[in-house]
């Protein structure tokens, strides 16, 4: 069997104008300036205690954690899963890895269990993803731990894993853990910085990430 570990926001998900607007309104009511959606989406991928420390480095711990309590209010008094659609092409990629009997999926993202419960959930793809890793027990990404435990879950071998994300902190965390990174195109980091970070190629649309999962898959099996 191979594994394919996903990313969440950035990848599945456009969840930018979400987020930024989670970040906004814990800023807002903490009395802080907001920050700007470009350096929000520079965190997108972080566990939220590590994105609230880059976006606010002269703040103390108590304020730190402030924020990340008013991130969270926003976030799940507020959510609006149309807000954060799939990407176009999303739904055909899962459903033609997924109908394979050569093939698991998994999930690995700095989202809460609690936020990526809405989003399968509102996208119907509860059960879809035999493994699902999510920064609530485990240090922040690009530490290996969520794709480590995704391995010892499903019983598949670093070499035989593939980790698709958007961010430089995907690819960095595949290279930690020994999997294989797939960037893609269309996230938050540019393309640049995904292949600086390990990614081994970065797909410009879910029909050639598919394709070169195809690639992969067959390469292996010879």
């Amino acid at each position: 069997m191979k594994l394919i570990i996903f990313d969440v926001d950035g990848t599945l998900v456009d969840s930018q104008h979400h987020i930024h607007r989670g970040m906004g309104h814990a800023f807002d009511r903490a009395g802080l300036p907001a920050p700007g959606l470009d350096a929000v989406l520079e965190t997108v991928g972080l566990s939220l205690p590590h994105a609230i420390a880059r976006l606010a480095p002269d703040a103390d711990e108590a304020m730190h954690a402030r924020l990340a309590d008013g991130y969270r209010a926003a976030f799940h008094e507020r959510h609006v899963p149309e807000n954060a659609p799939l990407y176009p092409g999303a739904q055909e990629c899962l459903d033609a890895l997924g109908a394979r009997d050569d093939l698991l999926l998994a999930v690995a993202t700095g989202k809460g269990r609690r936020g990526l419960d809405v989003m399968l959930q509102h996208h119907g793809l509860q059960g879809r993803f035999v493994s699902l890793q999510t920064a609530d027990g485990h240090p922040s990404k690009p530490h290996p731990a969520m794709l480590h435990s995704a391995l010892a879950e499903t019983g598949v071998d670093a070499v035989d894993a593939v980790m698709v994300g958007d961010t430089s902190f995907d690819m960095a965390m595949a290279v930690a853990a020994g999997v294989t990174g797939f960037g893609v195109g269309w996230g938050y980091h540019a393309a640049a910085d995904l292949k600086a970070s390990g990614a081994v190629l970065v797909a410009s649309d879910f029909s050639a990430l598919t394709r070169a999962i195809d690639h992969w898959v067959a390469e292996g099996s010879r």
